[in-house]
C-alpha cells in the first residue's frame, strides 16, 4: 500500500512552502523513504537545479550498494549507549592504530585520550549568569561544558595526517588501509564526542534544547563539484536550522568559517588558522538531518546576537558577508514530513523519544518511477562491522589508484 498511495499524498503535497526557502516553494515528484527500527520517515527534497543533481547522486549510491556509515550517523543522542566513555575508548584504539604505524618522514606520536580531556567536571558550577541588562547577556558556566582545546587539538592530527579533499597528506598515501581507517575516525569522533557532550549538558540544564542530528554518509561515495549558481543558496537558509530539515552534507577536510568563529572563540586569523579553513565546494548525494528545535536569528535573540557578532568578526578579518563563494551557512535541500512520520500533534520531546528508539538506519529508497533501494542489515552490535567498512574503504582505494 506504501508504494501505492505515496503518488497521491505527494501530488497534494509539491505546493506546500517552508518558511526558510523563499524561491523553493515546491517540492520534487520524488521522495526519499528512510527506513528504521520500527517506522520509517520520507524526505520531500525541494524541486531545484541541485536538488534534482543530488537526488541523482544518492541514486547513484543506492544502485552501487555503498557502505552506509552507520557508527557517524545519530549525534547528539544524550541517552545513546555511544556515550563519552564509550566514544572515548573506540578514540584510543585509532589512537593506537595511528602510533603503531611507521610513517616516513616519522609523525609524532598521540597521546591518548581520557573522558575528562573533553568535559569539564560536573561538580563545578553549572547554568548560566548574567553579565549583562538584556536577555542574550548570559554566560556559561563551565560545569559539563565541552573543552573545545581537546576537540580542535584531535581535530588538527586529522588534517594532519589526512590533508584534504583535493591534496591528501603523505602520510595518508603511505599509511595501510586499517591505519587509513583509523585516521577517518579521529575526524567522526572528535564531532561525535562534541555533540554527547553538548547533548548531555542540555539533557541535565534544559532538555528542550539537546541538539540532535543525523549525518548520512557512504564509504567512498563521489564528491561533485557545486555549481556558480548554487552557492546562492547558502545566502537564502543561512545558519537557520529547521526540525526535520535536511541539508547538504559538508564533504571535505576542514572547518568552515563559523566553526573557527564558535569553537576558537572568534580569533584574530593567523595563517595558521587560515590554513584550516575551506568553504565548501562540493556536494554528494548525502545529507544531513537536523532533529533539534528550529533555531534562527529572526526570532532567538540569542541567535541575533551571535551572528552579529559573526559578521562583525568577518569584516574586522577581510571577509564579506555577501559573498557566495564563502559559503556561509547551510544549503536546504529538503523537509522530513513530520506529520505523516511522528502525526499531526507529536512535540519535540515526542519525536526526540521516538527518534532515541531508532538509531539504525535499515533501508534507504529512492520512491518514483525509477525506485531504487538499498538494505543496510549490519548494525554496530555486529562483530565485524568495522572490518565491513575498512574492506569497503579498501576497495574504494584500489578502485582510485587504478582509475
Amino acid at each position: 500500500m506504501e508504494d501505492v498511495g505515496w503518488r497521491v499524498w505527494n501530488a497534494w503535497n509539491t505546493e506546500q512552502t517552508v518558511p526558510s526557502t523563499k524561491d523553493q516553494n515546491k517540492f520534487l515528484f520524488e521522495l526519499v523513504r528512510v527506513g528504521l527500527n520500527d517506522r520509517a520517515y520520507y524526505i520531500q527534497t525541494y524541486d531545484t537545479p541541485l536538488g534534482h543533481r543530488w537526488i541523482e547522486a544518492l541514486r547513484d549510491n543506492l544502485k552501487r550498494k555503498r557502505v552506509l556509515e552507520k557508527n557517524f550517523c545519530f549525534l547528539g543522542f544524550a541517552d545513546s549507549k555511544r556515550d563519552l566513555h564509550y566514544l572515548v575508548r573506540e578514540l584510543n584504539k585509532s589512537v593506537e592504530q595511528i602510533n603503531s604505524f611507521t610513517f616516513d618522514p616519522p609523525y609524532d606520536k598521540i597521546h591518548p585520550f581520557v573522558a575528562d580531556d573533553f568535559q569539564y567536571s560536573s561538580n563545578l558550577p553549572t547554568g548560566l549568569v548574567m553579565v549583562g541588562d538584556e536577555i542574550g547577556d548570559e554566560m556559561e558556566k563551565p560545569g559539563l561544558r565541552l573543552k573545545h582545546e581537546a576537540c580542535n587539538l584531535l581535530h588538527r592530527h586529522f588534517e594532519e595526517l589526512q590533508g584534504t579533499a583535493w591534496k591528501l597528506s603523505t602520510f595518508y598515501l603511505q599509511a595501510d588501509y586499517e591505519t587509513k581507517y583509523a585516521i577517518r575516525q579521529l575526524n567522526n569522533l572528535c564531532h561525535e564526542i562534541e555533540s554527547w557532550v553538548d547533548a548531555y549538558r542540555s539533557s541535565v540544564l534544559d532538555p528542550d534544547w539537546i541538539r540532535p542530528s543525523q549525518i548520512t554518509t557512504f564509504l567512498n561515495a563521489p564528491r561533485h563539484k557545486l555549481q556558480d549558481d548554487d552557492f546562492e543558496l547558502f545566502k537564502q537558509n543561512r545558519y537557520r536550522r529547521e526540525l526535520g530539515g535536511v541539508y547538504l552534507h559538508w564533504s571535505q577536510i576542514g572547518k568552515t568559517l563559523f566553526e573557527v568563529y564558535r569553537d576558537e572563540n572568534a580569533p584574530k586569523m593567523t595563517d595558521a588558522l587560515c590554513s584550516e579553513i575551506n568553504h565548501q565546494k562540493f556536494y554528494s548525494g548525502e545529507f544531513d538531518i537536523e532533529w533539534g528545535r528550529t533555531i534562527d536569528e529572526d526570532t532567538f535573540n540569542w541567535k541575533k546576537k551571535e551572528m552579529d557578532g559573526f559578521r562583525e568578526w568577518l569584516k574586522s578579518n577581510g571577509y564579506n558577508w555577501e559573498d557566495p563563494t564563502l559559503a556561509l551557512g547551510y544549503i536546504k535541500i529538503g523537509q522530513v514530513d513530520l506529520q505523516r512520520t511522528f502525526g499531526s500533534s507529536a512535540t519535540f520531546k515526542e519525536i526526540y523519544e521516538t527518534m532515541s528508539k531508532n538509531l539504525n538506519i535499515t533501508s534507504i529508497k529512492t520512491m518514483s518511477n525509477r525506485t531504487i533501494e538499498c538494505e543496510y542489515p549490519y548494525t554496530l552490535d555486529s562483530d565485524d562491522w568495522q572490518q565491513l567498512q575498512i574492506e569497503s574503504l579498501r576497495q574504494g582505494y584500489e578502485s582510485r589508484s587504478m582509475r
